[in-house]
């Protein structure tokens, strides 16, 4: 006799791409970058200031997880974004994207502390200095091809790095929690 009782199998489908929760949420937090790059950029007055738009670009990888390719998307729209403020144009085109893969590839690296992650502040401090060198060498590149290009000596430009890599994966590592338990994103992986 067979017993009318069945297994269930359940199927995860994989993710097609992003969902317009997950554009929104990048949108949204490349708002907040662009924000805090302006009122607390303007506080600096040096050739290069630092940019808080990476440190939402990391916390959105973080949070959505996407693919390589949206993921470089993600990093072209923070440099387009980047296009609207003073400083040397087009740079970012290319330091921003970098930035957001190297974010990428940090998101699926086990780095935890038993239950606590570490992802968050190691990623963006390392997604930061590698947008931020590739904007330093393009910039002179330019410089030294003969571009009219603003520079200043490499130790300021590396003490703004630095600085900024300090800060926005402090930022990160604070939103990252709280934002991935508000947005029903589960538990820290």
């Amino acid at each position: 006799m067979e017993s009318p009782v069945q297994k269930r199998v359940i199927v995860k489908e994989k993710k097609a791409g992003l969902s317009i929760s997950d554009i929104i949420l990048v949108g949204v937090l490349l708002a907040v970058g662009a924000v805090l790059k302006f009122f607390v950029g303007s506080l600096f007055s040096a050739g290069m200031k630092p940019n808080f738009i990476i440190a939402m670009y990391c916390l959105a990888i973080l949070l959505i997880k996407p693919r390589f390719v949206e993921a470089i998307v993600i990093g072209i729209i923070a440099g387009a974004i980047c296009q609207v403020f003073p400083g040397t144009p087009y740079i970012n085109l290319i330091s921003e994207p970098v930035g957001a893969i190297v974010m990428v590839l940090l998101v699926y690296l086990p780095l935890q502390i038993g239950k606590f992650s570490l992802r968050p502040i190691i990623g963006t401090f390392i997604s930061t200095l590698a947008s931020g060198m590739t904007f330093l060498g393009v910039l002179y590149a330019a410089f030294y091809t003969g571009a009219n290009v603003n520079t200043l000596p490499v130790g300021v430009f590396l003490g703004i790095i630095l600085g900024t890599a300090l800060v926005n994966s402090i930022i990160v590592q604070v939103l990252y929690i709280p934002l991935k338990l508000a947005l029903g994103r589960g538990k820290d992986d």
